[in-house]
């Protein structure tokens, strides 16, 4: 088994490096073995995965990771934690060292892999989390699941249905892509430097996006204005993209969608059918 960090090592490490958790890319480290390894477990990876980690920082949840027998490639913004998680897994896991490639970039940016990865597993940076997630969805179909680790808002986001007062943008989104569930809370005293907010795990699992005629970026540009004004009916909401709201109101009531019902009252189905008529009315 790998010798996965404690707090000590963590805070070892680092002072070696000269570095500490920094708020410019929403680093906080976990520093506690036992819940990086109830991670991996509930994102069930082994020898057969291909992971693709985000935020890796000093290693904690990497070499969990590698300890599954899964190949992993980490994706590390801060060029000093990316030139040193090759040396830390070298050091405390060198018959896994194989397993692992380092890409010192952007997550945002990242287009292409060395191998198709099969699952997302990440402390995601709360800033970022649900762009992270929604790229790495669009860009690498072959992702089956994501276990990530989020503020506890952004979980409750993520996983809400129509009608919850949670239930949102990213809610939608992710329906697209994937069934979404809570996967349980996570103390703040895992991290260092500890959080003022609390955090959860989030568990997706990809499903066959909806059968459509619509573009994808067109249900989300529905999704995105059906949000804009939460307090708005769809028939005001949605006039800005299909021109007028009596052409809003003509696409909803086409598809049985009374105009005044708001946007956290549909599910993805419902957003996907009002692209159509939006689609079928420019194409008239």
């Amino acid at each position: 088994m790998a010798e996965l960090l404690g707090p000590s090592d963590i805070r070892s490490l680092a002072e070696s490096l000269g570095t500490a958790p920094t708020k410019k890319w929403g680093q906080n480290f976990v520093v506690d073995a036992g819940t990086v390894r109830r991670i991996v477990r509930i994102a069930g990876v082994g020898a057969s995965d291909h992971v693709v980690e985000v935020g890796p920082g000093l290693g904690s949840l990497t070499l969990a990771l590698l300890e599954s027998g899964a190949h992993v490639t980490a994706v590390e913004i801060d060029p000093l934690l990316a030139g040193a998680l090759g040396d830390t897994v070298a050091q405390r896991a060198p018959e896994e060292a194989q397993r692992l490639t380092v890409m010192h970039s952007d997550a945002l940016k990242v287009t292409s892999l060395e191998a198709a990865p099969t699952a997302l597993v990440a402390n995601l940076p709360y800033n970022v989390s649900v762009p992270v997630i929604l790229h790495f969805l669009e860009t690498f179909p072959t992702l089956e699941r994501v276990l990530v680790m989020v503020q506890a808002e952004v979980a409750d986001r993520l996983a809400a249905g129509p009608g919850s007062r949670t239930y949102g943008i990213p809610s939608a989104k992710a329906a697209w892509y994937c069934s979404v569930r809570r996967a349980g809370d996570v103390g703040r005293a895992v991290f260092w430097p500890v959080p003022r907010v609390d955090s959860a795990l989030v568990l997706m699992e990809r499903r066959e996006v909806p059968t459509t005629d619509a573009s994808r970026q067109d249900v989300f540009a529905v999704i995105d204005a059906a949000f804009a004004q939460r307090r708005k009916g769809l028939r005001g909401a949605l006039a800005g993209i299909a021109g007028s709201g009596a052409a809003a109101e003509d696409a909803l009531v086409s598809v049985g969608i009374a105009p005044l019902t708001r946007g956290e009252q549909l599910d993805i189905g419902d957003f996907v059918r009002i692209s159509e008529a939006l689609a079928a009315q420019r194409s008239a």
